[in-house]
């Protein structure tokens, strides 16, 4: 075993890291490149999806996917997702076959390529620390949302540290509540498993994203919010 987990560290940094390297560059060109060409388009999402999937082989991560067909094509959702590991955007960038935009932190507007990539596709950069910046990249999310687009955000923030799921911050369910969108509680098992926040040595195995039914969000309205929020975060907890 320990031989085994040596040769897999060497494939890693020798093969791996480079060649992830040079997918994330070609990724982050081309979605430059096609992005205002065929802005909302699956067609802009290609690099991105294809990325992901090949970033996933790479590493020998199997990802299976449940519940899909509690989704309708063409409609807008607001997606919140649990956060355990950097492949949780690779499993929904990968395996979510709609078009959505992602809330993300603004300090990810600075990873060269990476950030002026998100931008042009279309993704929100949130400041959480100037409120008066955070409401507008929240009407910045309601406006893509109008365009028949869904939204993606972790809720928690940030990944997990030990694996167990963090209190829900209040942003996305705003969005949801104020747009009357449906929340689609969505479960990732498995991603702090391959890779967690302390660590940079991946651990090949599966990783499992759970679609769960939608919740209509209009028997919270206009004052339930912070019970919107326990109710996703039980359902996505459920299945942990």
């Amino acid at each position: 075993m320990k031989i085994k987990n040596l040769l897999f560290s060497v494939y890693q940094w020798i093969i791996c890291v480079p060649i992830e390297i040079v997918l994330t560059l070609l990724t982050s060109i081309f979605t430059i490149i096609l992005s205002p060409i065929f802005p909302n388009s699956n067609i802009s999402y290609l690099p991105a999806r294809w990325w992901s999937k090949a970033t996933c082989a790479l590493f020998f991560i199997k990802v299976k996917v449940k519940g899909l067909e509690k989704i309708e094509r063409g409609k807008s959702y607001v997606f919140a997702a649990n956060h355990q590991s950097m492949f949780d955007i690779f499993v929904i960038y990968g395996w979510l076959p709609v078009r959505f935009k992602w809330i993300m932190k603004k300090e990810l507007r600075k990873v060269p390529f990476v950030g002026l990539a998100s931008e042009m596709a279309g993704h929100i950069f949130v400041d959480r620390s100037n409120a008066h910046a955070a409401k507008v990249s929240i009407e910045k999310a309601k406006k893509q949302l109008k365009k028949g687009n869904s939204i993606v955000v972790f809720p928690e923030g940030t990944r997990s540290s030990n694996g167990q799921m963090r209190k829900f911050k209040k942003g996305a369910f705003q969005i949801a509540a104020d747009l009357a969108l449906p929340i689609v509680p969505v479960t990732i098992k498995g991603s702090f498993e391959r890779l967690s926040k302390t660590s940079f040595k991946v651990k090949p195995g599966v990783i499992e994203m759970i679609i769960h039914h939608p919740i209509e969000v209009t028997p919270y309205l206009p004052d339930r919010i912070p019970d919107l929020m326990k109710t996703s975060w039980e359902v996505i907890h459920s299945v942990l």
